[in-house]
């Protein structure tokens, strides 16, 4: 039985709990019977189911959701990371490849694309990384240059979660308004537009849909711009401001499945005349799990509730959570593939699967050292004479 007694903390309103709830429910019957040999075809599928059964209307707002509310997306993320890294990586990509347009769109562009991302009826993409620019966003090559009234993008893309699947992709690039990340600005690129190829598909430890991006003459309407030209790096950022506290849901997601798979091999199996769970030593492995599975959730639903009550920024509260629940998920599994001896290490278990899962989630929307810089500036400007 899984734990969900966390869902009684105050952080939570009934809405929460009853959400959760269903959605565990939903993706016991709908998540663990998708064949995921082919990982398109896999993610095609659940955006699809994902859709059609109502749950991506929470990934961007509309029908009756004003706003995004980050406690949800972080109680889907862990609900369905709990029953399948792709599962989660489906949902969470829709919220974040639309979530520019969600929360800086015109009228116009919300109204073509965010109905069909809501009812998985468009897959998107969030285009920001670079061969030479990861976390720092401020170095992107990519440039668009005005011609009348369209943007020409020339550049690459990497590590595009999404690529080769998506129907729309959010690309940020270089416009020139100012040097740095000043000079940045945000378009909409159709999968299909003429001059953005799939240049490679990129293969990493646990399947998920990755590529590089060419673009080259690739020419999009001036009105393919997200908000104003010189604004792309605010909108790259207020995105990861709220998504990236749901990459900590997601590994805490991954970090409970680790803990109710040791815990019930702790209880049935035995070692010298006796269940595992009898040994001291493994009953320290399971406390130390259930202590960073906690630590790390009360990270997450503050910096979710902090967000939901009206702060414009919850950059240290995201890090914090992010850092901690992705170094803490990585723990706990660890803990769990030693827990099963030669199963955890054997193809296709479960915590075996959890292992290569969790790996990518220390390095994406902010690799772990970066996030103790944010953190660490974050101190530092509320300290007196730090910047002098």
């Amino acid at each position: 039985m899984r734990d969900v007694s966390y869902l009684a903390w105050p952080f939570f309103e009934p809405r929460h709990r009853e959400l959760a709830e269903k959605l565990d429910a939903w993706a016991a019957v709908n998540v663990a019977g998708i064949d995921h040999y082919d990982v398109d075809a896999a993610c095609r599928e659940l955006v699809a189911r994902l859709g059609r059964d109502g749950w991506l209307k929470h990934t961007a707002p509309g029908d009756g959701n004003p706003k995004l509310d980050v406690r949800t997306l972080a109680l889907c993320r862990e609900t369905l990371g709990y029953h399948a890294g792709l599962a989660d990586f489906a949902f969470a990509m829709q919220g974040l490849g639309a979530g520019p347009i969600s929360l800086y769109g015109n009228e116009a562009q919300r109204a073509q694309w965010l109905p069909k991302t809501r009812a998985g009826k468009a897959i998107a993409a969030f285009a920001l990384s670079e061969p030479a620019s990861g976390s720092d966003v401020a170095n992107i090559a990519c440039a668009a240059r005005r011609d009348g009234d369209a943007y020409v993008l020339d550049g690459e893309k990497t590590w595009i979660s999404n690529g080769g699947i998506a129907d729309l992709y959010v690309v940020f690039a270089r416009t020139g308004e100012a040097p740095g990340a000043r000079g940045l600005s945000a378009f909409i690129v159709p999968g299909d537009t003429p001059g953005l190829t799939i240049a490679e598909r990129l293969e990493v430890i646990a399947p998920h849909p990755l590529a590089r991006l060419a673009f080259k003459d690739c020419r999009v309407p001036a009105s393919a711009m997200i908000g104003k030209p010189g604004e792309g790096f605010k909108i790259a950022m207020a995105t990861l401001d709220v998504f990236r506290t749901t990459v900590g849901a997601a590994a805490l997601g991954f970090a409970r499945r680790a803990l109710h798979e040791a815990a019930k091999r702790a209880a049935t199996r035995e070692l010298f005349g006796a269940p595992l769970a009898k040994l001291q030593m493994v009953e320290g492995h399971l406390a130390d799990m259930a202590l960073e599975v906690d630590a790390a959730a009360l990270l997450i639903f503050r910096a979710a509730w902090v967000k939901d009550m009206g702060a414009a920024r919850v950059t240290r509260e995201a890090a914090m959570a992010k850092l901690y629940a992705t170094e803490a998920a990585q723990r706990v599994i660890d803990a769990a593939v030693q827990l099963h001896g030669g199963d955890g290490v054997r193809s296709g278990h479960i915590v075996e699967s959890l292992y290569r899962e969790i790996r990518a989630l220390r390095i994406y929307e902010g690799a772990s050292d970066v996030q103790k810089v944010v953190i660490a500036r974050s101190v530092l400007a509320e300290t007196p004479g730090a910047s002098e």
